[in-house]
């Protein structure tokens, strides 16, 4: 399989390093400083694209790889607003598109539990939610889109929250997130519910980035082939 690279820092460097392992082929590497070479013609080099860049330029990655036929994955956060316009356009263009908050398999599977947490918390008024993030200090935005996934869909479940914050102190509707900025944590996720007898809570380290590097290369053998707009549970088989 030949990737291109769009985003060449730590996580794509690390994308690089499992790749290579795996036997695919790094035919393109974009970065800030040669942006200009992110055309069509340089794309059609690869069988799909791999973008992890940031909130002011992933949805015009997006967008380039769609319009020149490449298959393109992305785990750029920050511009979740503007997803539905990327997944619009790969269906107007009946192109091939895979976004993800976060691509370890592990993070994947902590999704479901928090869902299944949460209906179950969902008639039990005497339990208060919140969520903690850490991350190191050259994550740019805050929370992260993993927290932001996991506060969404404890809001689908839980009666008394509509919406959630990045600030404290938070209204009796909305979910606190936490973010925390500490080197050299690649991340860390928690879930709690606290009462006044006791707490639960689910927890999701990182060692390093390899669990994401590697999801990401996944998905790129997953869409090889195919059509529309995936997920994680699609490459996953979560049902």
């Amino acid at each position: 399989m030949k990737i291109a690279l769009i985003g060449y820092g730590k996580m794509g460097k690390a994308i690089e390093g499992i790749a290579v392992e795996k036997g695919h082929a790094i035919v393109l590497k974009i970065d800030k400083d040669n942006s200009n070479e992110l055309t069509p013609d340089n794309l059609k080099k690869a069988d799909v694209a791999i973008e992890f860049t940031g909130p002011e330029t992933a949805l015009n990655n997006i967008l380039t790889c769609i319009d020149a036929g490449i298959p393109v994955i992305s785990g750029s956060t920050g511009w979740i607003l503007d997803l539905p316009k990327a997944e619009s356009h790969c269906k107007q263009k009946n192109g091939t598109f895979l976004y993800a908050s976060n691509f370890s398999i592990g993070v994947n599977i902590f999704f479901e539990l928090n869902k299944k947490l949460a209906a179950m918390m969902a008639n039990q008024p005497a339990y208060s939610v919140s969520i903690e993030e850490i991350h190191h200090t050259e994550k740019k935005d805050a929370p992260s889109g993993t927290a932001i996934t996991l506060a969404e869909q404890a809001i689908k479940e839980l009666p008394g929250k509509s919406s959630w914050v990045n600030s404290s102190p938070a209204k009796d509707n909305e979910l606190y997130i936490e973010s925390k900025r500490i080197d050299p944590a690649p991340g860390t996720h928690s879930v709690k519910y606290s009462s006044g007898v006791d707490d639960i809570e689910i927890v999701h380290t990182a060692h390093n980035r390899l669990g994401f590097a590697g999801g990401a290369v996944l998905a790129a053998e997953f869409l090889q082939g195919k059509k529309g707009v995936f997920s994680m549970k699609d490459v996953l088989n979560i049902t």
